[in-house]
């Protein structure tokens, strides 16, 4: 019995989480493909797949065999396809991790237009704000919002990230406008706890370098929390132009010193070093790219 295919059949297994499907989808019968789990199963010596009448769930063992052995496959694919020149559908799940601040209605739109383009790709979007480890977590790619994606990683620049200085309308209703940047210093910040914990603000580089020393009211890493926050009134807040475009549009916040308080954030796509990418990574990539720099 073929190992590769053995290889291949478990993949399509754990990914459909089904026998049948499996079968279907690579056109052999479901007792075949429960052949070809089985003796893999008796190559490792260990149990991949948990199996009931009606569920079959990856073991712990499975579950780290499973994302090495999809790679090595979708490698191959690739790989095959670059040699007989033909193009390789983009399709399995695609495990993404993003900033918590895009969950928001723009990447909402950009993720169902992709999926319209691409249904055969199952989308997985992890936006807990932590920073992933793409190998051994099994992550195809991150979105990051950074000048060092990190070392034995390639980045690939996707749109620009801007961050606008904001506050809500009736927050400034009730302390008055700042007429200049004199007018900041403590005042209350919601401040991004990675950046701007301290409540200490640099602008400019060199003799002409200055900063604002704010009163920091709440520091957080989660951009979601710090939007509501400011929504709210409590203060002033850096935050990412696509999570608060709706709220400038219909006067919830309003934009302060756009020449003078603001930073330009590049959003970059990280992933492996590797020489072929999956259909679905490149699908995706160069969708988002194209998309996003629309806005």
């Amino acid at each position: 019995m073929d190992t590769l295919m053995s290889i291949r059949v478990f993949c399509t297994v754990a990914e459909l989480k089904s026998f049948t499907a499996a079968a279907a989808r690579l056109g052999i019968s479901p007792a075949m493909a429960s052949k070809h789990v089985l003796r893999l199963e008796e190559r490792l010596s260990a149990r991949l797949l948990n199996r009931t009448s009606r569920h079959v769930s990856l073991t712990e063992t499975g579950a780290l065999y499973f994302e090495q052995a999809r790679q090595m496959v979708e490698g191959l694919d690739e790989l095959e396809a670059a040699v007989s020149h033909t193009a390789v559908r983009a399709k399995g799940r695609l495990r993404v991790s993003a900033p918590v601040w895009m969950a928001n209605p723009l990447f909402a739109r950009v993720l169902a237009d992709y999926r319209a383009h691409h249904p055969d790709v199952t989308l997985e979007v992890d936006l807990s704000g932590r920073l992933v480890n793409l190998v051994e977590e099994g992550f195809d790619l991150a979105l990051r919002v950074t000048a060092s994606p990190g070392p034995g990683l390639i980045a690939r620049t996707i749109a620009d990230a801007p961050f606008y200085f904001v506050a809500s309308r009736k927050f400034l209703d009730a302390r008055g406008r700042p007429a200049s940047l004199d007018d900041l210093e403590g005042a209350p910040l919601i401040a991004y706890s990675l950046v701007h914990g301290d409540g200490v603000v640099t602008r400019g580089t060199g003799q002409g370098r200055e900063t604002i020393k704010f009163a920091p009211v709440l520091a957080s890493g989660n951009e979601t929390l710090m939007h509501h926050a400011c929504l709210e009134g409590m203060g002033f807040a850096f935050l990412p132009k696509w999570l608060v475009s709706d709220d400038l549009a219909a006067g919830r916040l309003e934009r302060l010193f756009p020449d003078t308080l603001s930073f330009a954030g590049r959003l970059l796509a990280v992933y492996p070093t590797r020489k072929y990418l999956s259909g679905k990574v490149r699908s995706f990539l160069d969708f988002i790219a194209r998309d996003l720099r629309l806005t």
